[in-house]
């Protein structure tokens, strides 16, 4: 089924929306809550959640992309669990992942008073948008999914000595764009 059928559906408010966004995106949401949260039960009650979030918010909202529109919920809503889980114990592979970032971002707080979050998310597209595809893929896959190397690898056709180095080079390039564009690192 196409997204905008499946959209038409939670526009008629047919049940039957749900299912089709199952069906259509369900493996993937899974992956995103289990790499971020590393349990199958709170990756799944994430994912039944943000079915509910698309419920609530289509209509108004008609995205243009379906899946990336329910990928970023069940992300957001996972990430929220996660520090719920997290308040007094390390989840290493997810804190690994932020970990590595670390040095390209300033704090929270620097971020808040110098750019909204809205900009920095431009200024990262932006950046995305300069790298090759493989690239591309490498750091969404890592820093959006929170893929860990080796799955990288595998996909990727790389070693994971060849994708942590890539990933390295990345957000050294990161850092320098964001330092050239105005952002404070």
């Amino acid at each position: 089924m196409e997204d905008n059928e499946i959209i038409a559906l939670f526009y008629t408010r047919s049940e039957h929306a749900i299912l089709a966004l199952s069906e259509k995106y369900g493996s993937i949401c899974h992956k995103v809550a289990f790499h971020i949260l590393k349990n199958p039960l709170d990756a799944q009650e994430c994912v039944n959640d943000a079915y509910l979030g698309v419920w609530n918010t289509i209509p108004p909202q008609r995205p243009a992309r379906l899946s990336a529109y329910v990928c970023r919920i069940v992300r957001n809503l996972s990430i929220t669990k996660y520090h719920a889980n997290t308040a007094f114990k390390r989840n290493s592979s997810y804190d690994t992942a932020l970990e590595e970032l670390e040095d390209c971002l300033a704090s929270p707080q620097t971020v808040e008073s110098e750019w909204s979050a809205r900009e920095l998310s431009r200024l990262i597209d932006d950046f995305l948008d300069t790298l090759d595809q493989e690239s591309r893929v490498m750091f969404v896959r890592r820093y959006w999914y929170a893929d860990p190397v080796a799955d990288i690898a595998l996909r990727m056709k790389r070693s994971q000595n060849s994708v942590s180095v890539r990933l390295s080079r990345i957000r050294g390039k990161l850092k320098k764009y964001l330092r050239k564009e105005g952002y404070e690192v």
